[in-house]
């Protein structure tokens, strides 16, 4: 299965993008998980960690809030602020 696109962006910037196995979070209404093959999805997510299971390990960034949609494999989080000091690049 082909592996999910994934940007992560701030207000400011564009914080992260790479390819990842799964992407979870936690959204207004509970914790949510993305796997490939997800159906279209916009969700209001509640602040938190991130975790991006990406091909070189778990990566983490922490947010305000924001956004989180998933359209054919493309999974876009927006968020105002991001601590994305410990993802790697």
């Amino acid at each position: 299965m082909a592996p999910l696109n994934v940007d992560l962006v701030a207000a400011d910037r564009a914080v992260w993008s790479g390819e990842a196995t799964m992407v979870s979070a936690r959204s207004i209404d509970g914790d949510m998980g993305i796997l490939p093959g997800h159906e279209p999805t916009l969700v209001v997510l509640d602040k938190g960690e991130v975790r991006i299971h990406g091909v070189d390990g778990l990566q983490t960034a922490t947010i305000d809030g924001g956004f989180l949609s998933v359209d054919s494999d493309q999974v876009t989080i927006v968020s105002e602020l991001v601590d994305a000091s410990s993802l790697s690049s």
